[in-house]
């Protein structure tokens, strides 16, 4: 079976039990988000939808009966990487022969109301196992029902974004980091670059760096932030203005 190629689905801003304030943040950084969303595993998120791909809040109500711990155990800030698979179990079949640590698929769902009607977008995805990256979440989904998902009229934000430009890992052995997405996506799909790897999806990457927007990596591996890219004004977000994440418009 083959390797697949290395696709931005989404990345994933956790916000933990601090929804309204992730939501007015991101509002006021120009997003345009779609209403509160509720999955079936217990935990709540807001999209800002681009072309093919989207940037996702994640978080808990205050007031949750059901948990996700690995959502919890992670700080505020970008948490997830997740890559696109238009078949959760054939992939599942690929990676597990390639001796990837995925864990099998699973499905969920949440509710979205259109035009006053409330239809379930639906998703299968397959996770790498959590001690394999402990810098964040990295899984792959399946879209069941991409209609949900990608609608022009949330597409249209007043920053001009438009697509995911890449996100970065901050490693104090970048070699080793990347090991695990050329064991994905095989050895040629990760490329030296200075200070680290690369995973180029192409106009898109995934940097492994050992330093980066003046920050360098600590004792462990660290998600640190985003570029997304705009046909509006650029500008770099610190973490402390951004929920945690370095945010980078860029062009």
């Amino acid at each position: 079976m083959s390797l697949p190629q290395p696709t931005f689905d989404h990345l994933v801003i956790n916000a933990r039990d601090r929804m309204d304030e992730a939501e007015a943040c991101y509002r006021r950084l120009g997003f345009a988000l779609t209403q509160r969303g509720f999955h079936t595993l217990g935990s709540i998120n807001h999209c800002a939808v681009f072309g093919d791909d989207y940037l996702e809040l994640v978080g808990v109500p205050k007031d949750a009966a059901q948990v996700r711990g690995e959502i919890l155990r992670f700080p505020e800030g970008l948490n997830g990487v997740v890559f696109a698979t238009d078949d959760a179990d054939t992939l599942y079949k690929a990676l597990f022969a390639a001796g990837a640590p995925v864990e099998l698929p699973a499905a969920f769902s949440r509710p979205v109301v259109l035009n006053g009607k409330i239809e379930d977008a639906k998703f299968r995805v397959v996770r790498i196992n959590a001690d394999a990256t402990p810098y964040g979440r990295v899984y792959f989904c399946q879209h069941l029902t991409r209609d949900l998902v990608w609608r022009d009229e949330w597409r249209r934000h007043p920053n001009y974004a438009f697509a995911l430009a890449r996100a970065v890992i901050l490693a104090p052995d970048p070699d080793k980091t990347a090991e695990l997405y050329r064991t994905l996506f095989g050895a040629e799909a990760v490329k030296p670059v200075a200070r680290g790897f690369s995973l180029a999806m192409g106009s898109a990457r995934l940097d492994i760096l050992d330093q980066e927007w003046g920050i360098k990596a600590g004792a462990e591996d660290k998600l640190v932030g985003l570029s997304v890219r705009t046909r509006g004004p650029t500008r770099l977000v610190p973490a402390s203005e951004a929920f945690g994440a370095v945010l980078e418009l860029v062009a």
